[in-house]
């Protein structure tokens, strides 16, 4: 297609993929290798060296996951990507790339609980330190900055609350102090809105969540958006300062505009090794190939359940972007005029215990630690996702005793909101 850029849903089917050149196969095999034959002694020299790019270990790269990391760097609109194990593993490859003992990073409290255990536990092993700030007050980062301050991090529609952050606003923030801004895209999706778009630096993604989109595969993204100078401030040598390790290369002056995605790849997956399994890489890009399709009915289905939940007499709250009431409502409109995704929370009158109660008889539902399946999903988070958490903390990140967390599957809207019904009745 030479005289146009191709739309998003073809991109999605089409980004990254060729023929098979051996076979002639239209869909991108599984290469279950471990390792690829080298032309002779100076093609395995040029490879190890980073001077030829091409195959070496599957813990490195593959050519399944080449064609995933293609689609996905399309999709977001950057540079390059890399796929690895998992969406955690993605957020330690990239804080791995930017971080020296003693340095902090800045995040958002409304995150994932899973995020928030890392960033605040695991990460003290590599004396990384985070610090706290509130996405409505994009100046509460700012005043979290100091001079070992190496990143900012937020989620673009956070985890549980589903609310729409401003990223432009705390973009502003990133750039004003030389910080790179890290987005986590997993909720909203390139489909829903594009960080990169509005002031990010790099975007993250657990594709075991919707763009897998079908429960059967674990996977993460980090894509390159190719918009920070890694050299300017001296304060990411990873990318500044040669390498010993491949003969004194500056990563950022031999590769520019995508060369944080190649620090992750030969810096941190080669020697932590996080790697991602070709099996799930195929299956994480069928699910992407109907990714606009999923998007726009979990949309859908997720506007009238919300809509339906606001009126029950048994419901307290409801906190859904998408409905014009929502304080976030604005925000949505924004960033994500096409819906406003598929996972939210609300709250049943009596607390924790009625919470419970209400997961515990729901029947068409599956109760599970996960979001972005094409089954409707539920979960209490402060007894189960968040429950490392100390109260306050769970209030914080939006996860406070009283909370179901819902993600709206693809099925019929109707069914979907008579089990909330049925289960409803009986607390």
């Amino acid at each position: 297609m030479p005289d146009r850029n191709p739309g998003f849903s073809t991109l999605a089917v089409h980004a990254g993929a060729q023929p098979d050149p051996a076979t002639g196969a239209r869909i991108t095999p599984i290469y279950q290798t471990t390792a690829y034959v080298f032309n002779d002694a100076d093609h395995a020299a040029a490879l190890f060296g980073l001077k030829q790019f091409g195959n070496i270990y599957t813990r490195i790269m593959n050519p399944t996951q080449a064609v995933l990391e293609e689609r996905v760097a399309a999709l977001e609109g950057g540079t390059a990507a890399l796929a690895v194990a998992s969406g955690h593993a993605a957020q330690m490859l990239v804080f791995h790339t930017i971080m020296q003992p003693g340095d902090n990073f800045v995040a958002a409290k409304k995150l994932y609980g899973g995020s928030i255990n890392q960033f605040g536990h695991a990460f003290k092993s590599f004396d990384w330190q985070v610090r706290w700030a509130d996405t409505a007050d994009p100046e509460s980062f700012e005043a979290e900055i100091d001079g070992r301050t190496r990143a900012i991090f937020i989620e673009s529609l956070a985890n549980p609350g589903g609310t729409f952050v401003d990223i432009a606003a705390i973009a502003e923030v990133a750039r004003k102090h030389g910080l790179p801004l890290i987005v986590d895209n997993t909720m909203a999706t390139p489909y829903l809105l594009r960080p990169l778009e509005h002031g990010a630096d790099i975007v993250v993604h657990s594709a075991t969540k919707f763009l897998g989109g079908h429960g059967n595969s674990m996977g993460g993204i980090i894509v390159d958006g190719g918009t920070f100078d890694w050299s300017k401030s001296g304060n990411y040598p990873a990318l500044s300062k040669p390498r010993t390790e491949y003969g004194g290369v500056v990563l950022h002056q031999a590769f520019g505009n995508f060369a944080f995605a190649i620090a992750c790849r030969v810096l941190g997956l080669r020697d932590l090794g996080p790697a991602i399994a070709p099996m799930n890489a195929f299956l994480i890009l069928t699910g992407i190939e109907t990714l606009p399709l999923r998007m726009q009915r979990h949309c859908d289905n997720a506007l009238k359940v919300a809509t339906w939940l606001k009126q029950h007499p048994k419901v307290a709250w409801v906190n859904y972007a998408g409905l014009d009431s929502d304080p976030n409502h604005a925000l949505q409109q924004r960033y994500s005029p096409k819906g406003a995704g598929a996972v939210f929370t609300f709250g049943v009158r009596g607390g924790y215990v009625a919470g419970k109660a209400l997961v515990e008889g729901l029947q068409l539902f599956s109760h599970l630690a996960n979001i972005g399946d094409t089954r409707s999903l539920v979960i209490h988070p402060a007894s189960t996702t968040h429950a490392q958490l100390t109260e306050a903390q769970q209030i914080a990140a939006g996860a406070g005793p009283d909370v179901v967390r819902l993600s709206i599957g693809i099925e019929d809207a109707a069914d979907i909101i008579a089990d909330l019904e049925q289960s409803l009745a009986k607390v």
